[in-house]
């Protein structure tokens, strides 16, 4: 936790083809939606109990009264392939974009999860890494009404320890924004398992947001609508 109440550790990335991300909110990327209701899921490594509590939370966004998609684990060329490159990063290509990573490479890593992790940890995390996977962006992005940012304050924090980022990351991961006509979504929703930790230093409208670990009810509403029964 920084001074300001952040906890970056819990910052992933976004990653396209290109390595770079896009903008957001409690929205689809239309272009990285799936058009297959089965994806399969294939861990390149990890202990064998952290990848069940991994696929365990993951189902989570998926089910009748969820996504109308099943997750289904295979060892071989599955469409998610998940690892846990320490000092990597937590990060996930956004849906459809993962089909353009060679078979052998990961397309989701989970750079802090451990077999000693909380289950609050491992919760968190999982929910908002498969959120990408299923093609959903950051929330703090939303084109329909921008946060105000204190520029200066944000690449301070972030250009340091512990995410050390650059300032193309920082401007691709924070302040960047989608067109409104490439993504489907909602208003703006602070509690969203897609939404950064913000503190209100790094606004100038006063807009923050806490550490969310559950799925709010406008996640649980956008993902049944976005990949209806």
């Amino acid at each position: 936790m920084d001074q300001h109440g952040v906890n970056k550790d819990h910052f992933c990335t976004i990653r396209t083809v290109q390595d770079v991300s896009g903008n957001t909110k409690a929205a689809l990327l239309n272009e990285a939606k799936w058009t297959v209701s089965r994806l399969t899921v294939g861990f390149l490594e990890g202990d064998p109990q952290l990848r069940q509590r991994v696929i365990d939370v993951a189902r989570e966004w998926t089910g009748p009264d969820m996504a109308n998609l099943e997750f289904l684990e295979d060892g071989s060329e599955a469409d998610i392939r998940i690892a846990f490159q320490q000092g990597n990063g937590s990060w996930s290509f956004l849906g459809t974009h993962a089909q353009q990573i060679p078979a052998d490479e990961p397309t989701m890593n989970y750079g802090w999860l451990t077999p000693d992790s909380t289950d609050d940890d491992v919760r968190r995390v999982v929910l908002h890494e498969f959120g990408h996977a299923v093609g959903l962006i950051h929330e703090h992005q939303n084109p329909e009404k921008p946060i105000q940012w204190n520029r200066a304050a944000v690449i301070a924090d972030l250009s340091g320890p512990p995410n050390n980022w650059d300032e193309q990351t920082i401007e691709n991961n924070i302040f960047k924004k989608y067109n409104a006509q490439d993504v489907t979504g909602t208003d703006t929703d602070k509690d969203s398992i897609m939404m950064y930790p913000l503190p209100q230093s790094w606004t100038l409208d006063g807009f923050s947001a806490g550490l969310n670990s559950d799925l709010s009810d406008t996640d649980k509403e956008f993902i049944r609508s976005a990949y209806p029964w």
